[in-house]
């Protein structure tokens, strides 16, 4: 059974045309969450969703969650996971897992908390198994 209080297909009272959860596909044939974009390799063509579903839930503080809707027509092919973006995305997270301190590479990535690896956080030495492995 849907929840008809979220029934809002003009926008007048949630400010966004809002419709209850599982209905949208039904009253709004063209519209998609970014999950279900993703799904055909799309992505949204506008930063902005033209309407959204809501429905009750325990785990939201009000009760409430909602879900942006975007417009299939306007969306637009996924970029493709070039060469480049593969060796940044490498790049980054190896930065991610090297210590600041002792410029060693763990094969974890370095706790935020701690700003260093838990070996120099304790004033020690890395054990060997922590260590990314030279290939």
């Amino acid at each position: 059974m849907t929840n008809l209080r979220f029934l809002d297909p003009d926008g007048s009272r949630y400010g966004l045309p809002t419709y209850p959860w599982g209905t949208a596909w039904v009253l709004a044939e063209d519209l998609a969450t970014r999950k279900q974009l993703a799904a055909m390799n799309l992505r949204p063509g506008t930063t902005d969703p033209v309407a959204q579903l809501m429905w009750r839930s325990r785990r939201a503080p009000d009760g409430v969650r909602t879900a942006a809707l975007y417009r299939i027509s306007e969306a637009k092919p996924k970029d493709q996971f070039t060469e480049a973006r593969a060796r940044a995305l490498a790049a980054a997270m190896r930065a991610r897992r090297t210590c600041p301190t002792c410029r060693q590479v763990f094969v974890y990535v370095i706790p935020t908390s701690l700003g260093e690896c838990p070996a120099c956080h304790e004033g020690g030495t890395p054990e060997a198994w922590e260590l990314e492995v030279a290939a």
